[in-house]
């Protein structure tokens, strides 16, 4: 009986967990692959392609066909949680968490004062992962 009482939350938790998930199903990968024609919605390349939340899913986006994007990985990382492609200063989804297109100057750095990715990179090479308000674009570590 005891057995029953735990499995009956956990059950529920998992059935409702899965529709809050970031999974996108088979079925919107073929049609969102079809609809962008196999190419990144930045700049237009074939090769390693990615998936992405135009808005981004930690700022309540869904992953229904109409929020899905084919990015490559260069432009997919670039955007990060935001909508814009650093690479190519081009606008490629909803900005995060108020539902507008983000206005960005060519710092890279939102008018809104809003904390940013961290445009520097690290000793290894890698882009640096803090987010910082300067308008330099860059934390206190750059």
């Amino acid at each position: 009986m005891k057995k029953f009482i735990v499995l009956i939350p956990l059950l529920l938790l998992t059935i409702f967990g899965f529709a809050q998930s970031r999974y996108i199903s088979s079925t919107t990968k073929k049609i969102v692959y079809a609809r962008d024609g196999g190419r990144c919605q930045c700049c237009g390349s074939s090769v390693n392609l990615e998936y992405d939340h135009i808005k981004p899913y930690s700022c309540g986006g869904s992953s229904d066909r109409s929020n899905i994007q084919l990015l490559c990985l260069k432009c997919n990382r670039s955007k990060s949680n935001s909508c814009f492609c650093k690479l190519h200063d081009r606008k490629v989804g909803v900005d995060c968490c108020d539902g507008k297109t983000s206005s960005v100057r060519s710092s890279g750095v939102s008018r809104t004062g809003s904390a940013q990715q961290c445009s520097g990179t690290t000793q290894k090479g890698a882009r640096c992962r803090n987010r910082t308000t300067n308008a330099s674009g860059r934390c206190y570590r750059h």
